[in-house]
């Protein structure tokens, strides 16, 4: 971690911030000296995270939590409404994290199941996106948007049409958003996890793991930190000329393609489902 606070005046919004990437993003933004909004479907979860975070300075609001449903356009707006009446400004950084795997082979997948999956993963980024912009450049602010997409968004993943789908299109969204930004001075960057130590890869057999581990060519899996810390590169100033990228954080992808068809297919759709999620 960098020795000075990059992010000392910033207010940060962390969606998907209860577990996984998105709480050990909320972390190193606040060690970075944000004040951290941890927003959350799960209210008491996005209020474990803010009390992970501390207090920096002497400010008595350093951090909140939210409880928001991304994938609703009424509740993406209120969320920015709230964050910005308790901070008494918009936030100037903005990381999606929010997500959900509905994991079935396409022949057998549902419409619900793809209906679920998109509208969290990607309408959910959308209009946060669109509600944190709105705000920023009505108040005339610059910013920085970060959102998280997957390593799956550009290689696909057998038994995950859905979430494969939503990933890509956050690529697509972030790199048009970052054109039609710029000119108001915000930023707009993807960041692409592989495979993530989260509390979903605990429940994979460790025989699944070590052949997963093994197709990595750094040779271990990622840590929810390895993200944050390409997260909070973005958020700073540090990436001032950064806009539209697409960061990969996967060790090097890893080299399945082509190899067992079938032992990938029982990996992915038996011992890995929401191994991906975040």
């Amino acid at each position: 971690m960098a020795t000075q606070l990059r992010l000392r005046s910033a207010v940060a919004l962390v969606t998907g911030a209860g577990s996984g990437i998105g709480r050990a993003v909320s972390v190193r933004l606040a060690q970075e000296g944000a004040a951290v909004a941890a927003c959350d479907l799960d209210e008491a979860a996005a209020r474990e995270t803010v009390q992970l975070l501390g207090r920096p300075g002497s400010e008595k609001k350093a951090h909140a939590a939210f409880q928001t449903d991304v994938s609703e356009a009424a509740s993406a707006r209120r969320l920015l409404e709230q964050v910005q009446a308790f901070f008494t400004r918009p936030p100037s950084v903005i990381v999606s994290c929010a997500g959900v795997t509905r994991d079935e082979f396409l022949l057998h997948m549902s419409e619900d199941d793809w209906d679920k999956v998109i509208a969290v993963n990607l309408k959910g980024i959308f209009l946060v996106t669109q509600a944190a912009a709105q705000a920023l450049v009505s108040n005339g602010c610059h910013g920085s948007i970060i959102n998280i997409s997957s390593i799956v968004g550009k290689v696909g993943n057998m038994g995950q049409t859905n979430y494969s789908a939503s990933k890509a299109g956050v690529i697509g969204l972030t790199q048009t958003v970052a054109r039609e930004l710029g000119r108001y001075g915000i930023r707009c960057n993807s960041v692409l996890p592989g495979l993530i130590t989260t509390p979903m890869t605990q429940k994979v057999p460790q025989k699944v793991l070590d052949k997963m581990t093994a197709m990595i060519p750094m040779g271990h899996l990622g840590n929810p930190e390895d993200v944050a810390d390409v997260v909070a590169f973005l958020a700073s100033d540090d990436s001032g000329y950064i806009t539209g990228a697409s960061v990969e954080v996967t060790g090097m992808r890893p080299s399945w393609a082509g190899r067992g068809q079938r032992s990938g297919t029982q990996m992915t759709c038996e011992s890995m489902r929401g191994v991906w999620s975040h």
